[in-house]
């Protein structure tokens, strides 16, 4: 019998009982401490952009783990026990708030130091911002198959956005782990350069495209398609696994043919299968977009450089453009 008690409840009922659980482990050793045995500060990310902004910082002096496991996906993220204890005695945690309801509940149990990267994202791109609505477009003056209004969360792909992110990571990092603090400010140095040359290989390599719509599966490439002067044309909203109805598909495909849209991108953790349909009816191809919410044996890359360069390469292929 399905449940008749709304999400919310079931997930706090839940969570009381992993934090009862989460209290038993870490008082038998469950929960590791906020230092690893070598005196290495213990660092709990959320999902995987955090997970490695957070080890490229504190390199040798940090423990870095993500709450996300690798593959999947990290919106359905739903905390077990043993996680819990890790956010209670982690020496800092690492998250988003607002994007993974679980790691929000969980959050206030936290013993250490807790970064929200949110401020610091300048999160200010909706739903309705992350595309246009206008005549011609393929949604028409409402946008019916998106969530209105919702923010989009995904601003590491935005490389200046990230950077901005890392600074104000080092500085809570280093007030958590003072002894370190000349060592993490070396590495966001370091980290910053080669985010500032990603956003020039970007700039250059997109500047001159024979289309800049980009129409993905769905809505999660706002900030990159701002950054670089791109349209996106989402065929559903930011929930990757949103169904869009028939009518966005229908639509869709008439942008993708009135516009001469070459290109329909999909992601590495969802399925293709609305990309393929969309591009069986125009004849346009498909291509991997990867919004790099975490990595899998399907990945385009080791890391989120060789990741971000692939999806440059895809897209100078798939828009085309002129090499930069």
């Amino acid at each position: 019998m399905r449940s008749h008690h709304p999400p919310h409840a079931r997930r706090t009922g839940l969570l009381a009982a992993a934090t009862l659980l989460a209290l038993g482990l870490a008082a038998c050793g469950g929960g590791g401490g906020a230092r690893t045995s070598d005196g290495r500060l213990r660092v709990e990310a959320s999902f995987y952009p955090l997970q490695w902004m957070a080890q490229e910082i504190g390199g040798e002096h940090v423990e870095v783990d993500s709450l996300a496991a690798p593959g999947a996906e990290p919106h359905d993220l739903e905390l077990t026990p043993r996680q819990v204890a890790a956010v209670q005695d982690a020496g800092l945690v690492a998250y988003l708030s607002g994007f993974q309801p679980s790691v929000d509940d969980a959050i206030g149990e936290a013993q250490g130091t807790v970064f929200d990267a949110r401020e610091s994202a300048r999160l200010d791109l909706t739903t309705a911002e992350g595309h246009e609505h206008g005549e011609g477009d393929a949604h028409g003056d409402a946008g019916d198959h998106a969530e209105e209004g919702d923010t989009d969360a995904h601003f590491w792909l935005d490389p200046t956005r990230l950077a901005s992110v890392a600074e104000a990571f080092t500085s809570t990092l280093s007030t958590a782990d003072p002894d370190h603090a000349t060592a993490y400010r070396t590495n966001l140095r370091r980290l910053q350069r080669r985010l500032t040359g990603l956003d020039g290989d970007f700039r250059r390599g997109l500047a001159d495209c024979t289309s800049r719509d980009l129409v993905t599966t769905h809505a999660a490439f706002g900030y990159l398609a701002r950054r670089y002067d791109l349209h996106q044309v989402p065929i559903s909203g930011l929930s990757p696994e949103g169904e869009p109805s028939p009518a966005d598909q229908a639509a869709v495909a008439r942008y993708v043919d009135a516009n001469d849209v070459r290109t329909i991108y999909f992601e590495t953790l969802v399925s293709d299968a609305v990309a393929q349909t969309v591009a069986d009816e125009t004849g346009a191809r498909t291509a991997v977009l990867d919004p790099i919410e975490g990595l899998s044996d399907t990945s385009p890359g080791d890391d989120y450089l060789q990741i971000m360069q692939a999806n440059l390469r895809n897209l100078q292929q798939g828009q085309p453009c002129r090499p930069g």
